[in-house]
C-alpha cells in the first residue's frame, strides 16, 4: 500500500510539473533574441515578478532639404515670407531607462534623456550660421499592465505621464542678435514645458522562428507651458516582425505610421517672421517610416541577459505642415540588461 501511494504521488507530481512546463512553453516570452521589439520601440514588453531591466539608447536623427507638404521646397520659397531658412539639423539623444515588475501583471518603467541639437541656417543675404542647444529632456514614468499571455500571444496596456523636466528657454547667439543670446525656436528646445499623458496598447506574437508585434501609442500634451503654447500631440502605429538567425541573433523589419499635430499657441519670445522654425504653422505632419534592426542576446556566462541592438529607420512618406526640414534617417543603438 505504501509503495502504491508513493507511485500515485509521483505520477501526480510529474503530471503537474509537465502541465506547468507546457503552460510556460505556450506563453509569449521575451527571453529569446527576437523577444524584444526593434530598439527604437519603447514599452514593447513586460517582465515577471521581481525582474529588473536597465537600458541605454543612443539615437541620432538627421534632417536635410526643405519640404512643403509632400513636395521639395527651396530657400527662395522660404525667403518669400521669412528672413532665415533652415539648411539642416541633427539631434543626438542619450536615453536611460529602467523597468521593474512588482508582480507578473504589472511592470513599472521610467525613461530619462539628454538631448543635443544643432541646426545650420542661411540668411536671405547668403550668410550661413549655426545654432545649438543641449540639456536634459522630459522624464516619463509608465505602468505596463498585462491583459493576457497565452497561446504564444500577449497583450499589454501602457498608462504613463510625461514630466516637463526639459528646458523651453534654450538660447544662442545669431548674426542678428548683436552678440546677445536670444530665444531659440521650438525644434531647438530640449523639453516641452507641459505635462503629458502616455497611452499605449501592444499586441505580441511568436512562433518557433518568428516574433511580431503591433503597437498603438499616443502622447498627449495636457497644458500650455509657461510661454503659452504646447507641442502637438503624437500618435503612432508601429508594426514589426523579427526572425531568429541563430540562438543569439535576430533580424527585424518595421513599419510605422506617425501623426504629429501642429503646435498650439505661440511663444511671445519668438518672431514668427524671422525663421520658419519660429512659426507654428510650420510644425507637425504625417509620416510613414520603415526600419531595419538587429538584436543580439547573450545567453551564457557572466553577461547572460545582456542585449545589444541597433536599428536604422528612413521615411517612406512625409506630408509636412508648412515648410520644414524633412527627415533623412534615424539611427539607434542600445544596450539592455535584464536580471532576476
Amino acid at each position: 500500500m505504501k509503495n502504491l501511494f508513493i507511485a500515485i504521488l509521483s505520477i501526480a507530481t510529474l503530471s503537474t510539473f509537465a502541465q506547468h512546463e507546457e503552460e510556460i512553453a505556450n506563453k509569449w516570452t521575451s527571453s529569446r533574441p527576437d523577444g524584444h521589439a526593434p530598439i527604437s520601440v519603447m514599452a514593447d514588453h513586460t517582465h515577471h515578478k521581481g525582474e529588473f531591466m536597465f537600458s541605454y539608447r543612443y539615437m541620432t536623427m538627421d534632417m536635410q532639404q526643405l519640404r512643403q507638404g509632400t513636395e521639395d521646397a527651396t530657400n527662395m520659397d522660404v525667403f518669400s515670407n521669412y528672413m532665415v531658412s533652415p539648411q539642416n539639423m541633427t539631434m543626438n539623444m542619450h536615453m536611460l531607462g529602467g523597468m521593474y515588475a512588482p508582480s507578473d501583471k504589472l511592470t513599472l518603467m521610467i525613461m530619462a534623456n539628454y538631448i543635443e541639437n544643432n541646426m545650420g541656417l542661411q540668411m536671405m543675404s547668403g550668410v550661413e550660421f549655426d545654432t545649438s542647444s543641449r540639456g536634459l529632456g522630459d522624464i516619463s514614468v509608465s505602468a505596463l499592465y498585462n491583459l493576457f499571455n497565452k497561446n504564444r500571444k500577449a497583450l499589454h496596456a501602457e498608462v504613463g505621464i510625461s514630466i516637463p523636466t526639459g528646458s523651453i528657454e534654450e538660447k544662442d547667439v545669431t548674426p542678428m542678435s548683436s552678440g546677445v543670446d536670444v530665444q531659440l525656436p521650438y525644434p531647438m528646445q530640449t523639453g516641452t514645458g507641459s505635462f503629458g499623458t502616455k497611452l499605449g496598447l501592444t499586441y505580441l506574437g511568436q512562433s518557433d522562428k518568428f516574433s511580431w508585434g503591433h503597437q498603438l501609442n499616443a502622447k498627449i500634451n495636457i497644458n500650455d507651458n509657461d510661454q503659452d503654447y504646447k507641442f502637438g500631440n503624437r500618435y503612432s502605429f508601429n508594426n514589426w516582425i523579427a526572425a531568429k538567425a541563430g540562438d543569439n541573433l535576430s533580424v527585424s523589419v518595421r513599419l510605422e505610421a506617425l501623426l504629429v499635430d501642429e503646435i498650439e499657441g505661440a511663444s511671445t519670445l519668438l518672431n514668427p517672421m524671422m525663421v520658419t522654425t519660429a512659426d507654428t504653422v510650420n510644425s507637425g505632419g504625417t509620416y510613414i517610416n520603415s526600419g531595419f534592426g538587429l538584436n543580439y542576446l547573450v545567453t551564457n556566462g557572466g553577461l547572460k541577459g545582456l542585449r545589444f541592438a541597433s536599428e536604422i529607420s528612413t521615411p517612406l512618406y512625409q506630408d509636412l505642415n508648412g515648410i520644414q526640414l524633412k527627415q533623412n534617417y534615424n539611427l539607434t543603438f542600445g544596450l539592455q540588461y535584464a536580471f532576476h
